[in-house]
């Protein structure tokens, strides 16, 4: 049976394959002209080629997590000096926001509650909601917005 590294990563330059056919070792190579060789080698040479193709793919791990895998043209590093980084003040504003949101909304019924996530979280429909529901498209519009008053001044007392 051939027993080859199929999982292995190889560096696009590495020239040769490993194999081993009945307890036999082969070194497969193309040479200059495209024409593919397999050879027979020693238990040892193919043990040291082993060893230097693990040794070549862990470099090339160590080297992928240092190396920054975007493209890098004139276009994008324009949009990267256009998109100027959030200030940390706005950030931690928006998170405070957002906590006492998740605050407010666990606040309220569980019925309102679960509405409002499956709307505004969710993606879903009023339609959507009521077939899940059993009720009309109405009692569920006018259940969230009765739950987005509350919201809202739940959030206002919270400001004050």
């Amino acid at each position: 049976m051939d027993e080859r590294h199929p999982k292995r990563k190889k560096d696009k330059f590495n020239p040769y394959v490993l194999s081993v056919d009945n307890k036999e070792y082969y070194v497969s190579f193309s040479d200059g002209q495209g024409v593919w060789h397999k050879e027979k080698i020693s238990r040892e040479l193919y043990e040291l080629f082993d060893q230097f193709e693990l040794e070549d793919i862990s470099q090339l791990n160590a080297n992928s997590r240092h190396e920054e895998h975007s493209e890098l043209t004139e276009v994008t590093l324009n949009k990267r000096i256009l998109v100027q980084p959030e200030p940390m003040e706005d950030g931690v504003y928006r998170n405070i926001m957002y906590e006492q949101l998740h605050t407010a909304i666990g606040k309220l019924p569980y019925i309102q509650r679960r509405r409002v996530l499956l709307y505004y979280f969710g993606g879903y429909t009023y339609e959507r909601i009521a077939e899940m529901e059993g009720c009309t498209k109405m009692a569920i519009k006018f259940s969230i917005d009765i739950a987005i008053k509350k919201l809202r001044k739940l959030l206002c007392n919270n400001l004050i």
